[in-house]
């Protein structure tokens, strides 16, 4: 199985911790190769993940360049493709064979449901995943189905709101002299932009940026002083969440301690104005403490 190495942490851990015990040989890929995974396909290579965007660094994957290749050499290609959905990013009609969504996020869309999916074109495989699920005992409640059905109702209205509202915050925190880094596909200029335009229909609520300061107190601080955006590792609801990461964990991919911590963004449904007066009174409250901290470290050395 191969990953790319800026996978969500947990799919990394499940890979490297759980699947290494059945007798699955894990490796992992630059996420931006494109046609390059030809080089990492090994005769044993059975299957390669993509998520695209990545869940914090956001990096946008050449998925249909990598199907080609991967189609050509019998390997199937599985995508996490939560942070656009299929209303934003048509993954089985780009080659994917496997396309898995938490359903948590934009097709629940009220941070109170907690179900996945997988979705193929393939009736026998379908057939596979189902006697799997049935026999490991993976069956959700009427309950949780009816919450489902419930977001799917206004998941369009929703994705369209919170993608555009996200947009205006991206733009307003490109142009602050204290973010260094910033994330967002739908950007023009983004470093994943022109994949996204081409591949894409739709953009998605959640970026990522790290301040000047790339300092971890510093980005704690920031999350601190915000009021609006609440405290949360998830994303796709009505609410506004913020998620701060280290970058020095195990699970992290390379790249990601060279960002400094990262701070991620939701975007709910909250005005878009009151969400970039949240932003601003947070580097207005933590401004002093940065300098504070940048004369410390510049004594230091």
């Amino acid at each position: 199985m191969l990953l790319p190495d800026n996978v969500y942490g947990p799919t990394r851990g499940n890979a490297t911790e759980l699947l290494v015990r059945a007798g699955v040989e894990v490796s992992f890929y630059d996420p931006l190769t494109g046609a390059g995974i030809e080089q990492a396909i090994r005769p044993n290579t059975r299957l390669v993940w993509c998520e695209s965007p990545g869940s914090i660094t956001l990096e946008v994957q050449d998925v249909p360049a990598i199907a080609q290749v991967c189609r050509a050499r019998g390997v199937l290609v599985a995508m996490d493709n939560t942070w656009a959905s299929p209303l934003g990013f048509a993954a089985l009609a780009h080659g994917v064979d496997l396309s898995v969504q938490a359903l948590t996020k934009h097709v629940g869309g009220h941070s109170d449901l907690l179900m996945g999916s997988v979705a193929t074109n393939d009736a026998a495989m379908y057939e596979r995943l189902r006697r799997t699920a049935n026999l490991q005992g993976a069956n959700v409640s009427p309950d949780d189905c009816a919450m489902a059905i419930r977001g799917l109702a206004t998941m369009s209205l929703r994705l369209e709101a919170q993608s555009h509202s996200a947009l205006q915050i991206a733009r307003w925190l490109r142009a602050h002299p204290r973010v260094s880094w910033l994330a967002f596909p739908p950007l023009a200029g983004d470093a994943g932009h022109s994949l996204w335009h081409r591949d894409f229909s739709g953009g998605g609520c959640v970026l990522s940026f790290s301040l000047a300061s790339a300092d971890w107190d510093s980005a704690c601080d920031f999350a601190d002083s915000l009021r609006v955006f609440q405290l949360g590792a998830s994303f796709g609801g009505v609410n506004s969440l913020v998620a701060i990461y280290r970058g020095t964990g195990p699970r992290d991919h390379p790249r990601f301690a060279q960002l400094g911590p990262v701070l991620r963004l939701s975007v709910g449904l909250e005005r878009t104005e009151d969400l970039i007066a949240d932003l601003a009174g947070a580097f207005d409250a933590t401004r002093e403490a940065d300098i504070e901290r940048g004369q410390h470290a510049a004594q230091q050395t």
